[in-house]
């Protein structure tokens, strides 16, 4: 009898995570313990031929083996770019006046 493994699966949207329990045999990979897990049943949007996958936020491939109690985590793409996502929030604190937002204007422009 092999070892078993505990490990989870997860998958997050904005207003819905899955966290997905598992006790898989030794040996198991990435792309094993998703189909185990039946999470595209729930997600159906989750293409796992091309979603990037990790292990506690660390790119890995489908193909590689899993440790007892790690966590594969299955990464949707970004909907903004973070450079654009930052320069919208540095543009609203100084429109609303604060100072944290108009501390790197010129002196003259505050």
């Amino acid at each position: 009898m092999s070892p078993e493994l505990s490990i989870e699966v997860c998958y997050a949207l904005a207003e819905d995570q899955s966290l997905i329990a598992l006790r898989l045999p030794a040996g198991t990979t990435v792309g094993d313990a998703i189909a185990a897990s039946r999470i595209a049943e729930r997600h159906p949007e989750i293409d796992t031929s091309t979603a990037k996958v990790g292990i506690y936020g660390k790119l890995q491939p489908l193909d590689a083996l899993l440790a007892d109690g790690d966590r594969v985590e299955i990464y949707r793409s970004l909907m903004v770019d973070p450079k654009v996502a930052r320069q919208r929030r540095v543009d609203k604190t100084r429109k609303e006046g604060s100072i944290e937002g108009r501390k790197w204007l010129s002196k003259d422009s505050r």
